[in-house]
């Protein structure tokens, strides 16, 4: 069965882009000062955000999160985010799109589900002088009249390598935050098929294992099952739907592929506690 049409708010990085005549691989903006994201909305391209002096909260996919002197920010594309930063931010940002994201990949060590789950990162003095430092390179590399556009991407991958420096310590030891080709493939998979597919089978047929082998690796990559990932994700997409879109219940019921309101009802508030409807208030 084909996806069904997103219903969130996407913004494309060319929404920012001054200079409509150029395609924009990667942008750079300062934050400073009180800023404001009420609208929960969702972006097409990578952003990384680092704070020199800052103070608010950040809505990452309904995960509130303090913002604080020295951190980096991480939002993927299709994440659903908001904020509010005081007065008195100091920070940059990068928006950077999905074809220069794809090289950035490597250079961010983990599992791209750790970064998703863990979009906030507390930096050390070194690790901020390191990243501010290429950030605000990029910058001056931008304020050139001829952009030598290689270095600036190869900026971006050190900056993925620094993020990852920062984290290393802590989960260097740890094998559930090492990405396993199988495992990042099945995450894959369930963004594709999770509104029409929630079986097990399906999955580990789509990856020529068995369905207990995939449960084994999800259990060593996240200490978690292969069907509590995929209900994971209905979950979220539950979530952006109710909040962010328009639509009503009924039509998000049928969006996400359950026999009726009865059973989306009863899976929801399974897991959070809340039915559809007091969620959406």
């Amino acid at each position: 069965m084909s996806r069904r049409l997103d219903h969130f708010p996407v913004l494309g990085i060319q929404d920012f882009n001054d200079n409509q005549s150029l395609e924009a691989h990667l942008l750079f903006n300062d934050l400073y000062g009180e800023r404001s994201i009420d609208h929960p909305h969702k972006h097409d391209f990578f952003i990384i955000n680092i704070f020199e002096k800052a103070k608010g909260s950040h809505t990452i996919d309904f995960v509130e999160y303090d913002v604080k002197n020295h951190q980096i920010h991480l939002v993927f594309s299709d994440q659903v985010h908001h904020w509010n930063i005081e007065a008195g931010t100091v920070g940059y940002q990068l928006m950077i799109s999905r074809e220069w994201f794809e090289s950035l990949i490597p250079a961010l060590r983990f599992s791209q589900l750790f970064y998703q789950n863990h979009p906030v990162i507390d930096l050390s003095d070194v690790s901020f002088d390191g990243l501010i430092y290429e950030f605000k390179t990029i910058k001056k590399l931008l304020n050139r009249e001829a952009i030598f556009w290689e270095m600036i991407q190869k900026r971006t991958e050190v900056i993925g390598l620094l993020i990852s420096e920062s984290v290393e310590f802590i989960f260097k030891n740890d094998e559930r935050y090492h990405a396993n080709p199988v495992f990042s493939k099945f995450l894959n998979l369930i963004d594709i098929h999770f509104k029409d597919e929630r079986s097990v089978s399906f999955y580990a047929e789509k990856l020529n294992i068995s369905p207990n082998y995939l449960n084994i690796i999800c259990k060593k990559s996240l200490n978690s099952s292969a069907s509590s990932l995929i209900q994971d994700r209905i979950l979220l997409e539950a979530k952006r739907l109710l909040k962010v879109s328009e639509k009503s219940v009924k039509d998000i019921v049928f969006d996400l592929g359950f026999y009726d309101q009865a059973s989306f009802s009863k899976f929801f508030k399974s897991h959070t506690g809340m039915t559809p409807s007091q969620f959406k208030e």
